[in-house]
Order: C-alpha cells, then structure tokens, then sequence
C-alpha cells in the first residue's frame, strides 16, 4: 500500500476512534463516507465500518467503565432487541441497492442532525 493511502486510512482511524470515544460508536457517520471516497461499494463500506467499531467501541467501554459505574439493569435490557435488530440490519444489508443504502443513511443523518440543532 502506498504511503499516502496508509496515512489516508490512519487519519480515518483516528477519526472514528476520537468519535466512538466522544459519542459512542458515533464514527460510523464519518467511516462510511470516508470509506466510500477510498473507492469502497457502499455496503462493503458498511460492513467495514461495524467491523471497526467493534473493537473500538469494546475499547470505548473499558475506558468507560474504569471510571464509571454504569446502570447494568438499563443496559441490559436493550440488548435482546437490539441484537435482534443488528441481525435485521446485517441481514438487509445483503438485500437493499447500494443507492438505497447511501439515501437511507443519508436520511438517518440529517434526521439526526435536526435533532440535535433542536435540542
């Protein structure tokens, strides 16, 4: 890999760490974009980019919970359906057009960006 594309791809790490530590898996708004600049298909993009969060969100929680004591029973609670729901979405990802998949993600973003601005 060339020099210019290996520093390209680490500043893309640093992005997505800085913003899962900040936000909590929050980089995935900045990976899959910049992934997709890289030349990568949309849903490989995807796919890349929960593969990356993973690791960082589990080094997120560690860092978390050192200082923290965390409400277990709240937590525990959304795991059944939101499992249910990441094994939904990995399964659709596989079926939904690439161009749907950048308009829905472009949707979730900005819907999520107006939230925020009316806070």
């Amino acid at each position: 890999m060339e020099k210019r594309k290996t520093w390209f791809y680490s500043l893309i790490g640093a992005a997505a760490g800085f913003l899962n530590g900040l936000f909590g898996a929050g980089g995935g708004t900045i990976v899959v974009p910049l992934l997709e600049m890289t030349g990568l298909e949309s849903k490989k993009a995807h796919a890349t980019s929960i593969a990356i969060i993973l690791p960082l969100s589990v080094f997120s929680a560690c860092v978390y919970l050192w200082g923290t004591s965390p409400h277990w029973g709240e937590a525990l609670s959304y795991l059944p359906l939101g499992a249910a729901g990441a094994a939904i979405g990995a399964w659709l990802l596989k079926k939904i057009d690439n161009s749907l998949l950048r308009r829905i993600f472009g949707g979730v973003i900005l819907a999520s960006a107006i939230r925020l601005w009316f806070r």
